[in-house]
């Protein structure tokens, strides 16, 4: 590749794709290496501090959950972008479980309907995109997931205080300092992964909905008392 195909960035970042680039192979792939496991000490070390502070108030809100589906609750889930992928991914692991011994549990992403999202963002406004959902889906003892990774999201705070009203239980997963869905009454639980990286954010939260899971399906199988 000439340099003159390349922008600045480019040649910045990958100089050993232009000709008379000066790095070599080896060093790419060391800086690449590099990164890789700097990456992983992030991840790694996000995980086991979300665990120290919220362990327990994991396996609380995974009981409370499971309390819910053993009595026919049906799970609503919301974010905005990488969020609503979390979202999504968690209704996913709902409906078709990962592995064969554990039941598919109802559960609605409210992040999945263009139609109903354009209409209601168009007439009424943003905010109101999960709310109004919440409104026709949720029904008392229903379950509100809620997905922001700095907390603040308003259409996420707004439908996590619709649920409330309406008598669903409501989760919370946020990330920096916790925002004001940390402070909100009308989050039964909320869990924080403490950093102000969003990519590593949404890997701790997947990692906690994750454990959830596993704690519900467990729950689950046990004889009823």
């Amino acid at each position: 590749m000439s340099d003159e195909q390349g922008s600045a960035y480019d040649q910045l970042f990958y100089p050993f794709l232009f000709e008379g680039g000066k790095v070599n192979l080896e060093e790419v792939l060391a800086q690449v290496r590099h990164s890789t496991l700097e990456k992983c000490r992030e991840v790694v070390s996000l995980r086991h501090a979300t665990f120290i502070s919220y362990g327990e108030r994991i396996v609380a809100t995974a009981e409370a959950m499971a309390r819910a589906f053993a009595l026919g609750a049906t799970l609503l889930a919301f974010g905005n972008g990488g969020s609503a992928t979390d979202a999504q991914d968690l209704v996913t692991e709902l409906l078709n479980p990962p592995f064969p011994e554990w039941p598919p549990l109802p559960a609605i992403a409210l992040t999945n309907d263009i139609a109903v999202i354009t209409a209601v963002g168009n007439d009424v406004g943003y905010a109101n995109v999960f709310a109004r959902q919440v409104i026709a889906f949720g029904r008392k003892g229903d379950i509100a997931v809620g997905v922001s990774t700095s907390g603040n999201s308003v259409n996420v705070l707004q439908a996590l205080e619709q649920a409330k009203k309406q008598g669903l239980l409501t989760v919370g997963l946020t990330g920096n300092e916790g925002g004001k869905m940390m402070q909100s009454p009308a989050v039964d639980f909320c869990i924080n992964a403490p950093s102000d990286h969003i990519p590593r954010i949404q890997e701790a939260q997947a990692t906690v909905y994750h454990a959830i899971l596993e704690v519900i399906h467990t729950l689950l199988k046990e004889p009823r008392r």
